[in-house]
């Protein structure tokens, strides 16, 4: 399982966040408290959100905690929203193509989790797939084709029922397959104004989710410290540190949307698609 983080606030560098904490991103991708996998060493990759309407991409195979190349780019960048992932696969390729986030027009998406019966019924998904987005497809996971068909249920118009769409639908090629295997998921994206966060799964088990929110985030003495009012919300997969006070988990089965500052959650269920995926 992966480890991620979405921030989104007064602008910041990325190294506040990456680095500095007790509990980093960074250190995650070596020792992961919360995950069933501590090791992320699959590659990783930043997204974020700059001057221009497209975000920016780093993503490389490296492994994070061994990137110096990353390091120096975290201290130089800030960012007003940003991603920040770290990769263990799950069965697909350590590629540069299939490190998250995973980039189509001004929208970020990064996945932690995993489809159940991946190799099974991948076919079948990525045939749902409308030829437009299809062909922007680069890499081979099953986060990636998540993200390209909550883009063809209306992602960029309406995120809580493309998501919800979405999950119905795998859900269902599942069934019809009689797989066992539970889908998990942990995502996130972006369209550089919101983040909006689902955690979700068919067996009640999700890889872990948290939220944090103030006027302005700081790191002191490897703790986080969010002064107090609206402004700033990172959502990510563990705690950056063990202040208790700060981190909020989001429940099983909880769509979060992190807009202007102002946090949003509630319960999430996935819905049947209302039609076919348009060809």
């Amino acid at each position: 399982m992966c480890r991620w983080l979405a921030y989104a606030g007064k602008a910041i560098p990325m190294s506040t966040l990456l680095f500095q904490p007790n509990n980093s991103l960074i250190r995650q991708s070596l020792s992961a408290q919360r995950s069933i996998v501590p090791t992320n060493g699959d590659g990783f990759g930043l997204g974020w959100y700059g001057d221009l309407a497209s975000p920016g991409l780093f993503r490389d195979t490296m492994p994070a905690w061994n990137d110096a190349n990353l390091v120096s780019l975290a201290e130089q960048i800030r960012s007003r929203l940003f991603f920040a992932h770290v990769r263990a696969s799950t069965g697909t390729a350590t590629t540069r193509l299939n490190c998250h986030p995973f980039r189509h027009g001004p929208w970020l998406f990064m996945h932690n989790g995993k489809i159940g019966g991946y190799s099974r019924i991948r076919r079948e998904l990525e045939q749902m797939i409308p030829l437009e987005y299809y062909n922007r497809r680069e890499g081979s996971t099953d986060s990636e084709l998540f993200f390209f068909l909550a883009l063809s249920y209306g992602l960029e118009l309406d995120p809580p029922t493309a998501l919800a769409r979405t999950v119905g639908l795998i859900e269902q090629v599942m069934e019809a397959n009689k797989v066992d295997e539970p889908l998990r998921i942990t995502a996130a994206a972006s369209d550089g104004n919101r983040i909006v966060a689902l955690r979700h799964s068919t067996d009640r088990r999700s890889p872990s989710l948290y939220f944090a929110s103030g006027a302005e985030v700081a790191v002191l003495e490897g703790e986080c410290r969010f002064t107090h009012g609206q402004g700033s919300v990172l959502v990510l997969s563990e705690p950056l540190d063990e202040v208790a006070d700060y981190w909020i988990e989001v429940p099983e089965s909880h769509l979060l949307t992190a807009e202007n500052g102002v946090v949003d959650l509630r319960a999430f269920a996935p819905a049947a698609p209302a039609c076919p995926v348009p060809a």
